[in-house]
């Protein structure tokens, strides 16, 4: 590809999906373009870039953006954040809401669905403590292709494997030919819905927000735009859970870091 050709393939990501890709990225870039350009009638990258400058083509925008963003996600991922919720958030939450004994939660960049679901598998086991609740909880991502399969609930056995213990597997899942799917009962607990977070539509409010992995690909401005719009949709004194190699310090006052948990913020 050539350089105002790779540019103006960043360009139109950043823009759909507030990732900054760097110019030292550009083999990346290219790579993964490569496979699509069957399917949309192209014959070179360069050709692709050219199209995408000259059209205000929606699909094909959220086509590249998809194929250039990262999808990465596994069951329960990370361990911690999972154990915040349960130790830390979600006793927090039942006080403050006992009047309404109601909990929403927002799995935001939920990829393909791992990541509510297991939200969605800790709270439906924490039957003690959540008799006579009512939960739901919403998952979001940018990319129509991941929802559409968060929304399927279908995985495979490498896929289940990447997380889940055999005891949760056999429990909540059933086998469906050479995959597994998610029970019917914690499907019908997630709502999955395309949203960008550039451009959230109105959401909530929630008790706490899931948010992780996202704000690393983020320059300041639009870590910042996503933050105070996520303060929006929380509830007053709502959390935030963030990935370990992100912070909202010195980048909003809407959130207040937890003393004692690292990647834990409460709505200021």
């Amino acid at each position: 590809m050539t350089a105002a050709a790779l540019a103006t393939i960043r360009d139109v990501v950043q823009r759909r999906s507030g990732i900054a890709m760097a110019a030292d990225k550009d083999y990346l870039v290219a790579a993964r373009l490569e496979p699509l350009l069957p399917q949309l009638g192209v014959a070179t990258t360069v050709a692709l870039a050219d199209r995408i400058g000259r059209q205000n083509d929606a699909r094909l925008a959220m086509l590249v953006t998809d194929a250039l963003t990262t999808n990465e996600t596994l069951w329960f991922r990370d361990g911690r954040p999972f154990d915040l919720l349960r130790d830390v958030v979600v006793p927090d939450i039942l006080e403050r809401r006992a009047a309404e004994r109601e909990l929403r939660f927002w799995s935001a960049a939920c990829s393909t669905g791992q990541e509510p679901y297991s939200l969605a598998i800790l709270l439906a086991e924490d039957t003690a403590r959540l008799a006579g609740w009512r939960w739901r909880i919403l998952g979001t991502d940018l990319s129509a292709t991941a929802v559409a399969r968060a929304r399927e609930a279908r995985y495979s056995q490498f896929e289940v494997q990447r997380g889940l213990s055999a005891h949760r597997l056999i429990k909540h899942f059933s086998k469906d030919g050479e995959a597994w799917r998610l029970k019917e009962a914690l499907r019908a607990a997630v709502e999955l819905r395309e949203a960008n977070l550039l451009s959230l539509p109105p959401l909530g409010p929630f008790d706490a927000v899931m948010c992780r992995n996202v704000l690393i690909y983020f320059d300041v401005p639009t870590k910042r735009a996503v933050l105070d719009a996520v303060a929006a949709r929380l509830r007053p004194g709502g959390w935030l859970l963030l990935g370990a190699a992100e912070t909202t310090l010195g980048i909003t006052s809407a959130f207040t870091p937890h003393p004692e948990h690292r990647g834990l913020y409460r709505r200021a």
